[in-house]
């Protein structure tokens, strides 16, 4: 009936994924965040319950076991690797956040491809449905505690180099706009040759960030790691807390994604992680409050004169 392989190894990668106080949110979060790292039997449970989170709720351990092909003795240790103690928790926790989705309507469809002919009214549904559960999905994984070192760092830096490459560049980008306006000095970096010469002169007291969805792109992995070899403190953010990428970082900030048709969970991530750099900014800006403040209000300065006078274009 049932396979018996253990997959201990994989059962405890990822019973850290998030604060232990938390752990009655972002369950579905976790288990996606977590079912890359898993193997074998393990994975199949993961991916039993991502297909379906609702039937998998109403399961029993037994039913659970024989959907995935697995065992229940395979079910009770990805429990554990949830972080949960047992199966009735898993499912109570599974239960409480498809319900709170449902009654905010975040599940319209989820995981539903989207088709040619769709109307852009339900596509529009679609889109919002699954940015609007990453970001919950997000604020659930995100270790607060983390934030704050990073904004400590950030505030107290001489440089913050910011390092990612495609897409996660310009999400780069937006953050190093965001810490100019307020007087940080910050750079953003795609070219690894220009950033791995830039990395090379940060210090301690300096921070780099690195962006990456997957954790595993190589230039920025590298970058990373040039700026740890020179003391400087380093932020990773990713979606995957056990990537290579997190693995070398001082900081990891953690976010989620809700793929859809057209944007993979690359595409899809850039959304929390637009978000939590915000948040990171914010912190920032609140423990640099009158430097901020002052140097937001020169740059508007600076600018005003370029904006065009009420009723010009009449």
């Amino acid at each position: 009936m049932a396979e018996h392989d253990v997959d201990t190894s994989a059962a405890t990668a990822v019973v850290d994924a998030a604060p232990a106080d938390r752990r009655g949110d972002g369950v579905l979060a976790r288990v996606r965040a977590g079912a890359g790292e898993l193997t074998g039997a393990l994975r199949r449970v993961a991916e039993h319950v991502l297909s379906d989170p609702e039937a998998a709720a109403r399961a029993t351990i037994v039913e659970l076991a024989e959907r995935s092909g697995t065992s229940p003795a395979t079910i009770t240790r990805f429990c554990r690797a949830m972080g949960f103690e047992g199966y009735a928790d898993l499912r109570l926790g599974i239960a409480a956040e498809t319900g709170r989705a449902r009654s905010a309507g975040w599940t319209v469809d989820i995981g539903r491809e989207i088709q040619p002919g769709d109307p852009l009214s339900r596509v529009l549904d679609q889109i919002m449905a699954a940015d609007t559960r990453a970001m919950h999905d997000t604020a659930a994984l995100l270790d607060l505690a983390e934030v704050e070192r990073a904004a400590v760092a950030i505030a107290g830096a001489n440089r913050v180099n910011i390092f990612g490459a495609s897409g996660s560049a310009l999400v780069g980008e937006e953050m190093q706009f965001s810490l100019h306006r307020i007087g940080v000095a910050a750079w953003a970096w795609s070219d690894v040759h220009e950033g791995l010469a830039s990395a090379a002169l940060l210090g301690v007291g300096d921070v780099a960030l690195g962006i990456s969805h997957t954790g595993q792109t190589r230039e920025t992995i590298e970058l990373l790691a040039e700026a740890g070899s020179r003391g400087a403190t380093t932020v990773a953010l990713t979606g995957f807390p056990r990537s290579p990428l997190a693995e070398l970082a001082d900081i990891v900030l953690v976010t989620a994604s809700q793929a859809t048709t057209f944007r993979p969970d690359a595409l899809s991530a850039r959304h929390p992680q637009l978000v939590v750099l915000d948040l990171l900014y914010i912190a920032v800006a609140q423990r640099t409050h009158d430097r901020a403040h002052a140097a937001f209000r020169r740059t508007a300065q600076a600018v005003d004169g370029h904006k065009a006078a009420k009723g010009s274009l009449s």
